[in-house]
C-alpha cells in the first residue's frame, strides 16, 4: 500500500460510535432498574438470587463499558504521552496510521524506514516536531509536508539523503516555520547542502555534522539569514572563504575534527562560541583593523598546530580560552638576536592567489590582543617555556590556570606575577627547579584553592610557602624532591629543600608521593585537618605510629601503597573511609583494620597467604570495594574468598584476574580452582578417578579382544567355549 493513510476514516462514523454508546448505556441502566423493580415485587423468590442476578447485570454492563475504548481506538505498539508518540526501535517500514491525530511529536527512530511516500503524515496536521533518525532513510516524496504547515524541528540524523537529495530539497520548501533541522551522518557534499537548505530563512539551527564537505563559499548559506547555531564537525572542511560572513546573526559555530589550515581576518563579531578544535590551524589572527567590541565568549582551538598565541581581537568578551595540545610558545627573546636575521611580517595567501599583509613586527609578546575579561585558560601540552612580563596581568578575572606539560623553567608565586582571582593553577609536568615567592604577596592571593607542582624537578622552595596562602585546600607536590620539614626547624632564607606542612587550617588534601621521602617527623601535620593523604611510591619511607596523630579525626582517604609497609596500628583513625595499602610486604592482614567502618580497601601485591575466616566475615559486612591480586594466596585455604564471593554488599573489582598458588607453586585462576588438588579427603577422591579410569581401560582391552577373535578367528572361539564351557549330560 503506498499511501499510509487510513482510507476508512469517514465523517459521520464518530457520531455513528458516539449514538451507539448512549443507546448501550442506556439500556443497561435500564435493564438495572427492571431488575430492581421486580426484585423488589416478587417476595416469594430468595432475596439473594434476586442481589446475585442484579450484581451480574451490573458488572457486564460496566465491565463493557470499560472495554469500549479499546473497542473505539485501535491498539497501537508506540508510547503515547499527552501530545507525544515515541516508535523508537519497533522495527517499522512505514508511519503508524493508527495514531491520535491531534499528536504534535512523533519519533520513529532507529526503523526500518526507507522511503516517506506522498500523504503518509496527511493524518497528523497538528505535528511540530518529526524525528526519523537512524533509520536507513534514502528518500522523500516532494510533498511529504505538504499538510504538516506547523513543523518546526526536523531530525534526519544518520540516514542515506544524498542518494535523492533533490527530492528532499523539494519536501522542505512547504515547512515556513521550520526553526531546527539535523541533518548530521547522511553523506551530503557542499553542493547538496547548498541545495537542500536554499530558501529555509526560518531556520535557525542547522546540524550538518558527520558529512563530507570539503569547501564552503558565500552561496552555501545565502538564504540562512535567521540562524543562529551551525553544527559543521566531523566533515573534510580545508577551506571556508566568506561562508559566514552574511550570517548576521550567528552565536555558535563549530568547526571542530575538520582539515582547516588557519583562520585568518577573522570578523565575525557576533559570534558568542566558537570550536575549531582538532583542526590542522597553525594561524589565528584576528582582523586587528576592527574597533568594534567581537561579541565571543569562547574560543576553543585545542588540538591544533598553532605555532604562536592567538592574535586576539582588539575589543572583545572573551572568557574561556582553550588552547591545548598545540606548539604555541612566546619568542619575544628572539627579537633581541639580530644575528638571527628574521623578518617580522608575514604574507597569507588564499586559493584566488590575492596576497594580504597581516601582521608586522612576528616576535613581540604584547600582541595578544585584549585579554582582560578572560577567566578560563588552557595553555596545557604546549611548548611554553616561559610567561611574558606582565602577561598574566592582562588577565585581572582570571581564576583557572592550566599549564599542564609544558617547559616552564621558572614560576614566581606571588601576586606581582599571578592575579590576585586566581582559584586554581596547574603547571604539573613542567621543568621547574624552584619555586619563588614572597610572602607578603602570596597572602594576598586570597581565592588560591588547588595548586599542582607535580611531575617537576623542585629541589628549593620557601619552606613556609604553602602556610601562608590564606584559602588553600588541595596541593600536590608529588614527583619532586622535596622531603618533609621538621617542625622544630626553622628557616630563614628564601629557599629550603623541605616544605612546612603543621598549622595550614584551610588544607585538606595533600599529594606527596614520589617524593623519595625517609621518614615522616612527629607531629608533621599538627594543625592541618587533613581529609586526604597521598605518600604512596616512597618506598624507602619510614612511618611511625605518631606521625599521623594529628589526623586521627579527620583523615579519610589514606594511600601508603609501595612505602615498604609492613605492620601499622590503623585503629585511631576512626574516620577513615578508603585505604591503599597496595605494593608493600604484609604477610598478614593488620588486625586494626577491623575497628574501621572501611568503604574501599586496596590489598593489591602484598604477601598475604590466607586471611583469617573471622577477619574476612567483618570485612565482608563493612566493606564495598575491595582489591586483592597479586599475593600468594593458597589455593586450599580459600574459605575466606568464599565469603567475598557469596557476600551482596561486597565487590571483588578484581575478581576475573584474581590467582592463587597451589602445592606445586604454580599460580591457578581462583574461580576455576577445583578442591580435589588439595590434600586430606581429596587424596581419596583422586584414588577413586584412578581406578576408574583403570577399570575404563580394562574394560575396553577385553572388548577389543573379543573383537580381534570374532574378526580374524572366527573358528577358535568356538571351540574354546565348547571346551570349557560344554559338557555330556545323562537322559
Amino acid at each position: 500500500m503506498e499511501n499510509c493513510t487510513e482510507s476508512r476514516t469517514s465523517s459521520h462514523k464518530p457520531l455513528h460510535k458516539r449514538t451507539l454508546i448512549k443507546v448501550f448505556l442506556w439500556s443497561c441502566a435500564r435493564k438495572v432498574h427492571d431488575g430492581v423493580q421486580r426484585s423488589r415485587s416478587a417476595p416469594t423468590n430468595p432475596p439473594c438470587e434476586h442481589e446475585k442476578m442484579l450484581g451480574i447485570r451490573v458488572l457486564l454492563c460496566f465491565g463493557f463499558v470499560a472495554v469500549l475504548p479499546a473497542l473505539c481506538f485501535p491498539h497501537t505498539i508506540c508510547t503515547l504521552t499527552q501530545r507525544t508518540a515515541i516508535c523508537n526501535s519497533l522495527r517499522l517500514s512505514t508511519i503508524p496510521s493508527n495514531l491520535p491525530q491531534q499528536i504534535e511529536e512523533l519519533f520513529l527512530n532507529k526503523n526500518f524506514i526507507l522511503k516517506l511516500k506522498n500523504g503518509c503524515l496527511s493524518r497528523y496536521p497538528y505535528l511540530q516536531m518529526f524525528s526519523c533518525a537512524n533509520c536507513f532513510l534514502n528518500a522523500v516524496d516532494a510533498q511529504v509536508f505538504s499538510n504538516s504547515p506547523l513543523i518546526e524541528n526536523l531530525n534526519f540524523a544518520d540516514n542515506e539523503l544524498h542518494k535523492e537529495h533533490n527530492h528532499f530539497a523539494q519536501s522542505l520548501g512547504s515547512l515556513t516555520r521550520l526553526r531546527i533541522l539535523d541533518l548530521s551522518g547522511n553523506g551530503l557534499t557542499e553542493d547538496m547542502v547548498s541545495e537542500i537548505v536554499q530558501n529555509l530563512t526560518s531556520l535557525e539551527i542547522l546540524d550538518l555534522s558527520r558529512n563530507v564537505l570539503l569547501r564552503l563559499d558565500e552561496y552555501t548559506f545565502r538564504d540562512l539569514h535567521h540562524l543562529k547555531e551551525l553544527n559543521l564537525e566531523r566533515n573534510v572542511l580545508f577551506e571556508i572563504d566568506d561562508a559566514f560572513d552574511h550570517l548576521k546573526k550567528l552565536r555558535r559555530l563549530n568547526l571542530a575534527f575538520n582539515s582547516l589550515p588557519c583562520l585568518v581576518k577573522f570578523e565575525m563579531t557576533q559570534l558568542v562560541v566558537l570550536n575549531a578544535s582538532h583542526n590542522l590551524i597553525e594561524w589565528f589572527i584576528t582582523n586587528q583593523d576592527i574597533t568594534k567590541t567581537f561579541e565571543l565568549e569562547t574560543l576553543d582551538l585545542s588540538d591544533n598546530r598553532l605555532l604562536y598565541f592567538p592574535f586576539l581581537p582588539t575589543y572583545n568578551r572573551i572568557k574561556t580560552l582553550l588552547l591545548s595540545n598545540n606548539h604555541i610558545g612566546f619568542y619575544g627573546h628572539l627579537s633581541q638576536n639580530t644575528s638571527l636575521n628574521w623578518t617580522n611580517s608575514v604574507e597569507f595567501y588564499n586559493l584566488g592567489a590575492n596576497a594580504s599583509n597581516v601582521t608586522a613586527e612576528l616576535w613581540r609578546d604584547d600582541l595578544h590582543g585584549d585579554l582582560s575579561s578572560v577567566e578560563i585558560i588552557d595553555l596545557s601540552v604546549n611548548q611554553v617555556r616561559y610567561l611574558p612580563q606582565g602577561f598574566l596581568q592582562k588577565m585581572p578575572h582570571l581564576y583557572w590556570l592550566r599549564m599542564r606539560s609544558n617547559c616552564l623553567e621558572s614560576l614566581n608565586l606571588s601576586e606581582e606575577e599571578l592575579p590576585v582571582t586566581l582559584y586554581e593553577l596547574d603547571v604539573s609536568n613542567n621543568r621547574l627547579a624552584e619555586l619563588h615567592s614572597h610572602s607578603s604577596s602570596v597572602s594576598e592571593l586570597n581565592n588560591l584553592t588547588h595548586l599542582n607542582l607535580s611531575l617537576n624537578n623542585i629541589q628549593k622552595l620557601p619552606s613556609r610557602v604553602f602556610t601562608t596562602f590564606p584559602s588553600l585546600s588541595i596541593v600536590d607536590l608529588s614527583y619532586n624532591t622535596v622531603r618533609v620539614c621538621h617542625p622544630t626547624e626553622i628557616y630563614n632564607s628564601d629557599s629550603s629543600a623541605c616544605a612546612v606542612w603543621t598549622n595550614i587550617p584551610t588544607l585538606k588534601q595533600l599529594h606527596i608521593a614520589g617524593c623519595n621521602l625517609n621518614n615522616i617527623p612527629p607531629l608533621t601535620f599538627y594543625g592541618t585537618p587533613l581529609t586526604y593523604l597521598d605518600l604512596s611510591n616512597n618506598p624507602d619511607l619510614h612511618i611511625c605510629q605518631d606521625c599521623l596523630s594529628g589526623l586521627s579525626g579527620t583523615l579519610q582517604h589514606l594511600s601508603l601503597s609501595n612505602t615498604g609497609l609492613q605492620d601499622f596500628n590503623f585503629s585511631p583513625f576512626k574516620q577513615l573511609k578508603f585505604l591503599n595499602i597496595s605494593k608493600n610486604s604484609m604477610s598478614e592482614l593488620p588486625k586494626s583494620l577491623m575497628t574501621l567502618n572501611l568503604k574501599l580497601l586496596d590489598l593489591r601485591d602484598n604477601m598475604l597467604s590466607t586471611i583469617e575466616l573471622e577477619h574476612a566475615t567483618v570485612l565482608a559486612e563493612q566493606l564495598q570495594i575491595v582489591y586483592i591480586n597479586g599475593n600468594n594466596f593458597n589455593c586450599c585455604q580459600l574459605e575466606w574468598y568464599r565469603i567475598f564471593e557469596k557476600s551482596e554488599n561486597l565487590c571483588v573489582a578484581d575478581l576475573l584476574e584474581f590467582t592463587c598458588v597451589d602445592s606445586h607453586q604454580q599460580k591457578l585462576k581462583a574461580g576455576l580452582f577445583e578442591s580435589v588438588l588439595c590434600g586430606g579427603r581429596s587424596t581419596d577422591e583422586s584414588m577413586f578417578w584412578y581406578i576408574l579410569l583403570f577399570l575404563s581401560v580394562g574394560v575396553s582391552m577385553v572388548g577389543v579382544s573379543v573383537i580381534y577373535f570374532l574378526t580374524f578367528r572366527p573358528r577358535l572361539l568356538p571351540r574354546v567355549i565348547k571346551k570349557k564351557c560344554w559338557k555330556p549330560t545323562t537322559y
